[in-house]
C-alpha cells in the first residue's frame, strides 16, 4: 500500500500543479479573449486537457498497482534479482532526450514558428523510436543470458513492466504523428499549440513514470522505498 500511496502522492501533486495552471474554473463566455477565437473554442480547450488529466491519472494508478504488486512479490523466497543491462541506462538518457525535445516544441508553438515546432517534434518523436529500439534489444540481452519470460517472477515483472510502458509510448507516437502533420499544414496555431502541449505533458509523464521504474527495477530506490515505508506504517 505504500507504493500506492507515494506514487499516487507524487502523480496528483504534478497533475493538480499542472491542472491548476489550465483555468478550468474560468468562465469563457464572459472573457473577452482574442478577436476570432470562440467562447466554445476555449472550452473545448480546457476539456481537452482536463481531458489527459483525468487519462494520466488512470495511467499513474495501473502503474502504482504494478509497483505494489512488485514490492510485495519481490519479497517471496523464489525471488531472484534480474540483473539489469547496462543498456537501460542509454535508453534513459534518450527518453529524457525525447521529453527535452517535446518541451522546445511546445515553446516553439508558443512563439508561432511552426518551423522549430516539426523540427521539436520530428526530434522527439526519433529519440523515442530509439529508446523503444533499446527496450527490445534489452530483452534481446536478458533472453540471450537465460533469462526468460516465465523462468522467475522477477524476469516477468521485468519484461511486464517495461513492456506497458514502450505501448503507451507506442500510444503517444500516434498521436505525435497526427501533431506533426497538423504543423505542417494549415491548422490554426491556437489548436497547434494545444496540441503540442498535450503531447509535451504525455511524454514528461511517461518519462516521470519510467524514472520510478527504473529505480525500482535496478534497486536504486529501495532505500529510499524502505524509509517511506518506515513513515507511513
Amino acid at each position: 500500500m505504500s507504493a500506492i500511496v507515494l506514487f499516487m502522492v507524487g502523480v496528483a501533486v504534478i497533475a493538480g500543479w499542472w491542472l491548476s495552471q489550465q483555468r478550468l474554473t474560468a468562465k469563457p463566455w464572459l472573457e473577452e479573449g482574442v478577436i476570432g477565437e470562440m467562447p466554445s473554442e476555449r472550452s473545448s480547450l480546457l476539456r481537452a486537457k482536463l481531458g489527459l488529466g483525468v487519462f494520466l491519472a488512470v495511467i499513474g494508478s495501473l502503474f502504482a498497482l504494478l509497483i505494489s504488486a512488485y514490492l510485495m512479490r519481490m519479497d517471496q523466497t523464489d525471488w531472484r534479482t534480474v540483473p539489469m543491462p547496462t543498456l537501460l541506462w542509454f535508453n534513459t538518457g534518450v527518453l529524457i532526450l525525447s521529453s527535452g525535445a517535446l518541451h522546445l516544441a511546445q515553446v516553439a508553438a508558443r512563439d508561432d514558428d511552426r518551423e522549430r515546432v516539426v523540427i521539436g517534434l520530428l526530434a522527439g518523436g526519433v529519440a523515442a523510436i530509439v529508446f523503444l529500439i533499446g527496450q527490445l534489444l534489452a530483452w534481446v540481452q536478458l533472453r540471450n543470458s537465460g533469462y526468460f519470460l516465465a523462468g522467475n517472477p522477477a524476469n516477468s515483472f521485468f519484461y511486464l513492466v517495461t513492456a506497458l510502458h514502450g505501448v503507451h509510448l507506442l500510444g503517444g507516437l500516434v498521436a505525435l504523428a497526427r501533431t506533426c502533420a497538423k504543423a505542417v499544414g494549415e491548422v490554426a496555431m491556437p489548436r497547434l499549440r494545444l496540441s503540442v502541449e498535450l503531447c509535451a505533458v504525455y511524454w514528461h509523464f511517461l518519462l516521470f513514470v519510467w524514472l520510478i521504474l527504473l529505480g525500482l527495477l535496478t534497486g536504486s530506490a529501495n532505500d529510499l522505498i524502505r524509509i517511506c515505508r518506515q513513515v507511513l506504517s
